[in-house]
């Protein structure tokens, strides 16, 4: 049985070191993630596949205490819902990333905190692969 990817191009996989996929403005060295054809600040086409830093800098979270509307949400419901926190880290001062946090406990959360990219299990595709995302723990 195969890992996949949640969708192509977000995350480097298989890897033993897996980064997030991102890009860069050749002319303004805006960085972005996902990755994007054109620039958000100067509009320009020159981007360049930028791999991320694995560790970043938790910048604000909140946690998520009822299943989300689905689609786009996937998980579980009812009585198997179980509350998740998602947050925005920032990578290397470059970027913020909204993702989800393995942590669930709010008290052991702080705004500062270290953080590490982990790829995630999801659930599985229709050919019984594992589908795997990309999340966020505290180091």
């Amino acid at each position: 049985m195969a890992q996949v990817p949640l969708a192509a191009g977000l995350f480097s996989w298989p890897s033993d070191d897996p980064r997030l996929l991102g890009s860069e403005c050749s002319a303004c060295a805006m960085v972005t993630f996902p990755s994007q054809d054109s620039c958000p600040r100067c509009a320009l086409t020159e981007m360049v596949s930028k791999p991320l830093a694995r560790r970043g800098r938790l910048w604000a979270w909140t946690t998520q205490n009822f299943p989300p509307p689905s689609p786009p949400y996937a998980g579980a419901s009812g009585k198997d819902f179980k509350p998740f926190a998602v947050g925005y880290v920032e990578l290397s001062g470059e970027v913020k990333v909204e993702a989800r946090l393995m942590e669930t406990d709010p008290a052991k959360l702080q705004n500062g905190m270290e953080m590490e990219l982990v790829i995630v299990p999801l659930g599985k595709n229709t050919d019984g692969d594992d589908i795997v995302t990309f999340a966020f723990t505290a180091c």
